[in-house]
Formats: C-alpha cells, sequence, structure tokens
C-alpha cells in the first residue's frame, strides 16, 4: 500500500480507538484504580481478607479492561505521528513498516472492542452450560450430544478449563449435560447461547433415510464467586441423594453420592454427580444453585423474564434461536442476528465466534438504540 493511502486508514482507527477512550474516560476507570491502589497500600488493609480480596478482584478486573486501551492510544498516537513524518518527507520506505503497525493495532483493537460489548456484573466470569434435549427421541438425543461437543470443542480453543458436572445419558447420546467452563469471559462470550437450537439432516436412524427435524435448548448461567451475595436459606432447600449413574465397571459409584438440590420458592433444581465424594458433589450443586438464583432474580428484578425462560419453552418449532441445516443444503442460520455459515462441519467442530461476536453486537446495539 501506498504511503498517501495509509492516512485514512489510520485517522479512521484512531477515531474509533478514542471513542471508547473517551467512554472509559468519562466512567471515571483511572480514578477508580488509582483510589483502589491507594487502598490497597494502606497498612491494614489485609486485616479484613474477604474485602481485601474483594477489592482486589475490583482492581484487577478494572486494569484489565482500562490499560490495554490505555496502551492502544499511545500506539495509535505513536502511529500517527511516524505517519506524518515519513508523509513530509515523502519517504516511502516508511510504507511498509507502517501498514504493518496498523495491521497490528487494528487487530488487538477488534479483539479488545469485543470485551467492550461484555459489560455486564458477571460478564467476565465462567459459567455452567447446560444441554436438554427436545422433541425427536433417539434424533434429539444425538442432536444434544452434538451440540454439546460442538460447544465443548469451542471452549477448548479458547483453552477454557471443562468439568462435567451432570450428564443423563439416553438411547443414541444424552438426555441432558452439565459442564462447568472456567475461563475469563466465558460467560459473557455464550450467554446469547441460551435458547432452542434446531437440526435438520437425514436420520441416521430411520432405515428410510428420511429427512428430520431434532431440536435442543442450550442454558447458560454465571458461575457466582464470593464477591456476589445470594441468599439460600435452609427451609427452602430439598436435597435428594441417590447413586451416580454409569456404564459400569471397576468405576461404578456404590453408595449415593450423588445430589440434587431443589429450591423450593423458585422452583429451580440442579444436580452433580461428577465427584465420587458426596461433600465435593454438594459443594459443587450450591454453586450452580446460587448462579440459577442470581440469574432468576437479576430478570425478576429487571422484568425481562420471557429471556430467562427460554430453557423452559417448549424445546420444538417456533422457538428456535438458530438452525443447522445438513439437508438438502449445509447451513447455520441464526435468527436474531441473520448471521449465517455454509461450512456447517466447521460449526459443529467449534468454530462458533462468528454467531457469538455478532450476538453481542447485536444485543448492545438494542440495549443502546
Amino acid at each position: 500500500m501506498l504511503l498517501s493511502e495509509l492516512g485514512g486508514p489510520i485517522t479512521e482507527l484512531k477515531a474509533r480507538i478514542y471513542a471508547t477512550w473517551r467512554r472509559l474516560e468519562a466512567s471515571s476507570f483511572g480514578d477508580r484504580i488509582s483510589a483502589l491502589e491507594a487502598r490497597a497500600g494502606e497498612s491494614n488493609f489485609w486485616n479484613d481478607s474477604a474485602q481485601a480480596e474483594k477489592t482486589m478482584g475490583e482492581l484487577k478486573a478494572l486494569k484489565n479492561r482500562y490499560e490495554p486501551w490505555k496502551e492502544l492510544v499511545a500506539e495509535i498516537d505513536d502511529l500517527a505521528v511516524l505517519y506524518e513524518l515519513a508523509e513530509e518527507a515523502h519517504d516511502e520506505s516508511q510504507g511498509a513498516e507502517i501498514e504493518a503497525a496498523l495491521k497490528a493495532i487494528s487487530t488487538r483493537y477488534e479483539e479488545r472492542n469485543i470485551f467492550e460489548l461484555m459489560p455486564g456484573e458477571v460478564d467476565g466470569n465462567g459459567c455452567f452450560l447446560t444441554i436438554h434435549s427436545g422433541a425427536g427421541g433417539t434424533e434429539a438425543c444425538d442432536w444434544s450430544q452434538m451440540l454439546y461437543r460442538m460447544y465443548l470443542r469451542w471452549a477448548e480453543r479458547k483453552g477454557f478449563a471443562i468439568e462435567e458436572v451432570d450428564r443423563l445419558e439416553a438411547e443414541g447420546g444424552i438426555k441432558s449435560a452439565t459442564a462447568r467452563i472456567a475461563g475469563d469471559y466465558a460467560y459473557g462470550y455464550l450467554k446469547g447461547e441460551s435458547g432452542v437450537h434446531r437440526l435438520v439432516r437425514i436420520s441416521p436412524f430411520d432405515a428410510n433415510a428420511r429427512r428430520h427435524t431434532s431440536f435442543a435448548s442450550v442454558y447458560v448461567f454465571p458461575v457466582i464467586d464470593d464477591t456476589i451475595e445470594v441468599d439460600i436459606r435452609p427451609e427452602d432447600l430439598r436435597v435428594d441423594t441417590y447413586r451416580s449413574g454409569g456404564a459400569g465397571g471397576q468405576h461404578v459409584n456404590k453408595t449415593d453420592s450423588a445430589v440434587r438440590f431443589t429450591h423450593l420458592p423458585t422452583g429451580i433444581v440442579v444436580a452433580c454427580q461428577n465427584e465420587r465424594s458426596q461433600i465435593k458433589n454438594r459443594a459443587i450443586a450450591m454453586s450452580m444453585l446460587k448462579a440459577r438464583l442470581y440469574e432468576y432474580y437479576r430478570q425478576e428484578k429487571e422484568k425481562e423474564n420471557e429471556k430467562f425462560a427460554q430453557e423452559k419453552k417448549d424445546i420444538s418449532w417456533g422457538n428456535q434461536i438458530r438452525s443447522y441445516v445438513f439437508q438438502p443444503y449445509t447451513m447455520v442460520k441464526d435468527y436474531r442476528t441473520k448471521a449465517e455459515i455454509g461450512n456447517i462441519q466447521a460449526v459443529m467442530d467449534g468454530d462458533i465466534d462468528l454467531f457469538i461476536e455478532e450476538y453481542l453486537r447485536f444485543a448492545w446495539n438494542n440495549s443502546h438504540a
């Protein structure tokens, strides 16, 4: 690219970076960081360890959001100056270096800008992912397993830690499964995946090779840390223990270590059978229940129960957020954002970033309309 052609892209990128930077400055991020750093430097700061950890967590989150933008501002300013000097000197030899720097800064801008679409209180947390099979029998159970694998492959690509906490197997696949995904912004990325997902294909279970439509629901809710209080009264909780399911053999569970919690006021049910220890299963189940209740009460407060109720809708026609078509053509289409991809195999292997990012932009634009 000629030196003269770089001026416009640099000016445009600088304007976009500064638009975000001004918003962060207006929110007094820098002042809040300075105040927290001053508090952390006080001699009695660690006397209250719980409060100290909460403060340090907030400080880390603010820095992780603020400092990369501060660096981008400095880099785009330096690049603009370098370009002006090269332009004044008519030094075309600087063109390649300036173009490379522009591409690098632009790439980092796009990466950081995604995080700006996830400003919620718990967007930066890990999450629980639950899959339920719906209409379609054996075909739907197979579809649930395919969908579950897709999300786990996506999480692996992101470098997130994955732990399965509950699974109910069925003929052809799974009736339901829940996994805990640990990683920065796992919930923020996946929250838009909640809803009904529809599959259209020639069924491998149909001897006549007919086309079938199957459904599965996805529900994503955030892992809640100790900085967020969720009150659960003992009298509101029913606890059931049972023997974990499994394929048998030497690892089959011979004790009632699996745990199911039912929150009576809301009817929310969570279960964990991953660990052999009932104590560990109880801890994981309680973490899941707190997460579910946090999401429930948040939706109640905001009067957006229709979003929370996505998992409770009929897992069938008319409620899907996305369709995955294998025959007579191949296409994955999101009905909310209109994003679509023809390479369905890549999607099933976890390449779903397009749908995630398009939904984040869609939700952000709707909330700021």
